[in-house]
């Protein structure tokens, strides 16, 4: 089994359930939350080595966790998962640090592709990423 963990931040469960049954079988731990608060306290307690985050959510916005990520200054890398092309989020979410983004509906392979490639870069800062 794989030694690194990764967070699911979504306020959807049948999106949380795949990935979380994806990345699993894939042998990561996985750790969910349905919310940005809740997010945040997971990665309080389960220190995981990715996120994986929705933008659109009620309550704690996806931009919203990303800009309390910055003011603690917590580092992790983060996958942004969204269904809309919305280049405003995107652009912000990029101010903040994301690299990564996967569009809905996407293929597991393009996700194991971007978690290699996210995990990667963690361990090898200076490593330089195409994500396509």
């Amino acid at each position: 089994m794989k030694k690194d963990s990764i967070l699911i931040v979504d306020d959807q469960p049948g999106v949380r359930r795949l990935l979380l049954e994806a990345l699993r079988q894939a042998g990561f731990r996985v750790f969910q939350a349905a919310s940005g608060e809740e997010g945040l306290q997971k990665i309080i307690s389960e220190k995981p080595s990715l996120a994986i985050l929705d933008m659109k959510m009620p309550g704690m916005s996806g931009v919203e966790f990303l800009r309390e990520l910055h003011r603690r200054a917590w580092s992790l890398p983060i996958i942004v998962v969204t269904a809309y092309e919305d280049k405003d989020l995107a652009e912000q979410a990029r101010k903040l640090g994301v690299q990564y983004f996967l569009h809905k509906p996407f293929d597991l392979s393009h996700l194991y592709h971007l978690v290699d490639i996210a995990l990667a870069q963690q361990c090898y800062p200076d490593l330089e990423v195409l994500t396509g």
